[in-house]
């Protein structure tokens, strides 16, 4: 026989198998847009809640700037905070609002109270983020204007 006339066996061709790898790619998709969906819902209640928490901080320190030692200030002119009722009325406000950590110190004539709460995930608790802690300070100064 001839090399030309030589018949040629025909045998299939070993491919790869690629069958479900588009079920793997969309699962993978399908995975991170819930977690990219979860960072903005949670994130986004995140931020909103940390600042509800610098709102009612900021209103609990101005509320207790506003106790001010009025016989100290008319017997030597400055300025400074009836301590034990400038802590009583920061205490007071931002206790209504129930968070679990709560620090108001007087020093003089300013105020500083700091407040800190968790959130809870709502979606990211499926990749193991459960919470998110928060808090926020504020300090305010007795003046009298």
């Amino acid at each position: 026989m001839k090399p030309s006339q030589r018949l040629h066996r025909w045998r299939p061709s070993r491919r790869r198998d690629e069958r479900g790898n588009a079920t793997v790619f969309v699962l993978g998709m399908a995975i991170t847009l819930l977690v990219c969906a979860g960072l903005v819902l949670d994130g986004g209640r995140a931020m909103n809640a940390r600042m509800r928490v610098a709102d009612n901080v900021e209103q609990a320190a101005r509320a207790g700037a506003q106790q001010i030692d009025v016989a100290h200030l008319r017997a030597t002119g400055e300025v400074r905070l009836d301590g034990p009722a400038a802590e009583a009325r920061a205490q007071d406000f931002i206790s209504s609002f129930g968070y679990p950590s709560v620090r108001v110190d007087v020093d003089g004539g300013q105020i500083t109270v700091e407040a800190r709460d968790t959130v809870d995930a709502q979606m990211l608790n499926l990749i193991g983020v459960d919470t998110f802690d928060i808090g926020a300070s504020a300090t305010s100064q007795a003046v009298t204007r």
